[in-house]
């Protein structure tokens, strides 16, 4: 199933990893995005703005309504995830009034994954412009604004211009994306210091954090590293490209750049929210790395500002950012969030009944399902748990501690398995004569197979087939950047139903995964009992029906699908002066819908505890087999 160099495409096709994986329509940055998706609370719709139907709709809209939408208060959340830009718009009680999203460009090369922030900026106001046309509301009408993002790794001049972080040269290419794997022993080498800021991110960096990829830059790109004014979070390059305000997340900072959050535990109580001088660099560290020019000028190229989530940026839009949004200058921008925690910020207060109790919330998970997988838990106590990042002190909610989890692959695994097996293409034109997702496709013929081979349940079809979902390494809680994805029981059946089995294994696995997760963070203090979803993949019932089975615990879904784009939006919310804090927006905005409960029948259990046993087993076999392989090449 390995393809080196190519990735395949759903109809059977391949592309270099050289290629851009959006296609070539992307080469004139400063040009409009040319397809726009439209999505309007609760139908959504995706065309190509040049299509007739397009332009139906567009007239519709227009000729619906002249003026704005009446709405007092309306908060825009904007999300930059691994292949889009969405906004999204919000009224006072949290639901949606409408989105868009614009894709992005990406360049894959090997283990490197680039991204451009002017291409990614274009984007952002292709997607805004035409969430507002969408939900007819105007400028004027938007109190707040705030942006979350991957956290990837964005490089500019003292001019704010771009600086190449690929070994093509290519300047637009100046963002190392989040699951970019290039500086693994640039990971190692810092790991092996034993600093003891790593005891604040489980131990050890992961190559998919800051400080090694930065090493990598200064290692082998040495003209770029001199040039470089700024390195940024993504999501604090969107909130400084918006305000002209270098002021950091402590999201960001704490949970990608080894910041230490703590050291602003006085500020908590301060009654207006400010900018904090960055007190929480451990500048032994950046040395002991090979690092300390990040350290001058009061660390002026990696942040010498630091703020809690929320906390309004500057004077708001500047005149040019809010003429290429179409908004209005002096908008208030909140403080940014890494997009999995602003997913977290979006749903982890979507309860059926309401608590008051402030120690309820720790008793609960947020999956932040996607691309890949985030499990944010939050404690009033600080956690060390070997193999999951943090403690991280207020990198999500003020005042609570922050335990990351991570599966590094999961919709990006299902994509593989499904686009690398021979009957993918096949199960595509099926999927497109029925008008259908690939995922319903699947989990329409899972069920007609259980029926057909009256099977007790729908699991059962999976008996002989195990999968490790370590394809992209595992981050959590093996901590483990070389661990290798495992299929077992494969046949030379090509048939659609065999590759529903292989989808039905590794959604599995990565339930297995998400319940290893659970489990350690539970011996390690936590008292998780309830977890929230939300993200792409958990629009899939059978991706979170399994996951409840698996975990032995009831899932809640929120009421608004987009949670990231609302914990954005929570984010402007609370600059805006709307809410004292982020606490309190989020409970005002947040909102449950369906609760999905495991499976009373208890033979589902018994089934699911021996697969995760096996699940378990596959990786300490891995060990043993890569021990026995290095000895044989010592």
């Amino acid at each position: 199933m390995n393809m080196k160099g190519k990735e395949m495409l759903g109809k059977g096709r391949t592309r270099s990893d050289t290629t851009p994986l959006l296609g070539k329509h992307k080469q004139q940055h400063q040009q409009p995005h040319p397809k726009i998706r439209f999505h309007s609370s609760p139908s959504a719709c995706s065309h190509s703005i040049s299509s007739p139907l397009f332009l139906e709709m567009a007239a519709a809209i227009s000729s619906a309504s002249s003026s704005p939408t009446s709405h007092c208060n309306v908060f825009l959340g904007v999300d930059v995830g691994t292949g889009s830009a969405r906004a999204g718009l919000f009224d006072e009680e949290g639901k949606l009034l409408g989105s868009a999203s614009s894709p992005i460009q990406i360049w894959k090369e090997g283990d490197c994954i680039e991204q451009s922030s002017t291409d990614i900026w274009h984007a952002v106001c292709s997607a805004v412009k035409a969430a507002c046309s969408l939900a007819n509301i105007d400028g004027e009408q938007v109190k707040g604004i705030g942006f979350a993002a991957t956290c990837s790794l964005v490089a500019v001049d003292a001019d704010g211009s771009p600086v190449t972080v690929s070994w093509s040269g290519d300047s637009r290419r100046n963002i190392i994306v989040w699951m970019d794997h290039r500086a693994v022993k640039q990971a190692e080498k810092i790991n092996s210091r034993n600093s003891p800021v790593l005891q604040y991110c489980g131990g050890s960096v992961s190559p998919e954090m800051q400080p090694p990829k930065l090493l990598w830059v200064k290692e082998n790109l040495q003209e770029s590293w001199s040039m470089v004014f700024r390195w940024m979070d993504l999501s604090d390059w969107l909130s400084y490209r918006a305000t002209a305000d270098d002021t950091r997340s402590l999201c960001t900072t704490v949970c990608k750049w080894t910041y230490l959050g703590h050291a602003h535990m006085q500020h908590i109580n301060e009654k207006d929210s400010r900018d904090m001088e960055a007190c929480g660099w451990d500048d032994d560290f950046w040395e002991e790395i090979g690092l300390g020019d990040l350290v001058e000028g009061h660390h002026a190229k990696i942040g010498r500002s630091v703020a809690f989530p929320g906390h309004a940026l500057g004077s708001g839009l500047t005149p040019t950012a809010a003429k290429e949004l179409g908004l209005v200058a002096g908008t208030p921008v909140g403080t940014s969030l890494i997009d999995a925690h602003a997913g977290g910020v979006g749903v982890m207060e979507s309860l059926p009944e309401k608590e008051n109790d402030n120690e309820a919330i720790c008793h609960r998970m947020v999956l932040v399902c996607g691309t890949s997988t985030c499990h944010m838990a939050v404690s009033r106590d600080k956690l060390f748990i070997p193999g999951v990042w943090g403690p991280f002190w207020s990198a999500m909610i003020p005042e609570y501690w922050l335990t990351e989890g991570g599966q590094s692959a999961t919709g990006a695994l299902l994509d593989y398995i499904i686009e690398s097996h021979v009957a993918s293409p096949r199960l595509a034109n099926h999927a497109a004569s029925q008008k259908t997702s690939l995922f319903q496709l699947l989990n329409s013929m899972l069920e007609s197979m259980m029926r057909e081979l009256q099977c007790p349940f729908i699991a059962a079809l999976t008996e002989d087939t195990h999968v490790l979902p370590d394809f992209h390494g595992n981050r959590s809680p093996i901590a483990d950047p070389k661990a290798k994805g495992v299929v077992f029981g494969l046949t030379l059946d090509p048939s659609e139903q065999q590759l529903a089995r292989l989808y039905l294994a590794t959604v599995q696995a990565i339930a297995y995964g998400t319940r290893h997760i659970v489990e350690h963070c539970n011996a390690n203090g936590h008292k998780i009992d309830t977890l929230l979803a939300c993200g792409g993949l958990s629009k899939n019932a059978l991706f979170i029906q399994e996951h409840a089975d698996i975990i032995g615990c009831p899932i809640i879904l929120p009421r608004e699908s987009e949670s990231v784009l609302l914990g954005a939006a929570i984010l402007g919310a609370v600059a805006a002066k709307k809410y004292t804090c982020l606490s309190e927006a989020m409970k005002a905005l947040n909102a449950a819908g369906q609760v999905i409960h495991p499976s009373t029948d208890s033979r589902v259990k018994k089934y699911h505890d021996v697969k995760y046993s096996i699940f378990r087993e596959l990786y300490q076999q891995q060990l043993s087999q890569r021990s026995i392989m290095a000895q044989a090449l010592a």
